[in-house]
């Protein structure tokens, strides 16, 4: 597969390495001309380095590894460029004291997909920190960690649930994008326990079986 990405940060470092991994083309483009370069000999296996547009028109899928605030005006930028395509937003709208920047109004995913109207929009990889995808795979114990996916086309759905595999990981289908804003406020949340209090969020959540109370009937 073909997969463009607009940035040059952590998270499209550390997703490109993966992808370039299980065979796909990538092309990294940022406006920053030295700093693309850079990081596209630092994936290696073939990445390329280009401006954004052409990252951006290179990909069956494009990766948005912006921070809120830049992406939308990014990709409002690129217009039509991105018509048909799969666009992947990994952002956290997460400012000081972990509040989220979004407040009462559309998530990052959806205001993306207000810039790029052309384009399918799919929310992930928003969970964890840039360095728990890094890891080769990212699993605890035996368990693969779990990813979940938001968007309204199959399509785009599936590819991303493939990508998500290449990582490692296990994709979960979460909803529609108009249930990305809860990944968005998770994500929040759960930094905020993990910096701010040194709390376990894992721990919040009873297993499966008890999802749904003890021996899994209805509380």
């Amino acid at each position: 597969m073909r997969i463009g990405v607009l940035g040059t940060g952590n998270m499209a470092d550390a997703l490109a390495t993966h992808w370039v991994r299980a065979g796909h083309e990538v092309v990294i483009g940022g406006r920053d001309a030295h700093k693309a370069e850079r990081l596209a000999a630092r994936v290696g296996g073939g990445a390329r380095s280009a401006d954004l547009r052409t990252a951006a028109g290179s990909g069956q899928v494009v990766l948005a590894a912006l921070p809120f605030g830049a992406g939308a005006e990014v990709v409002r930028e690129l217009g039509g460029v991105l018509e048909g395509k799969v666009l992947l937003d990994c952002s956290n709208p997460i400012g000081a004291g972990f509040r989220l920047l979004t407040g009462e109004g559309p998530s990052a995913a959806r205001r993306l997909a207000e810039a790029a109207p052309g384009a399918h929009v799919v929310k992930a990889f928003n969970l964890c920190h840039e360095d728990v995808w890094r890891m080769r795979p990212p699993v605890f114990g035996t368990r693969p960690l779990a990813v979940p996916v938001c968007g309204d086309d199959g399509t785009a759905l599936a590819l991303v649930h493939g990508l998500v595999r290449d990582v490692g990981c296990e994709p979960v289908s979460g909803g529609g994008l108009d249930r990305a804003g809860l990944l968005e406020a998770t994500a929040a949340l759960f930094i905020g326990l993990w910096v701010g209090e040194g709390a376990d969020a894992q721990a919040m959540a009873p297993p499966l079986a008890f999802a749904t109370g003890p021996g899994g009937r209805e509380a």
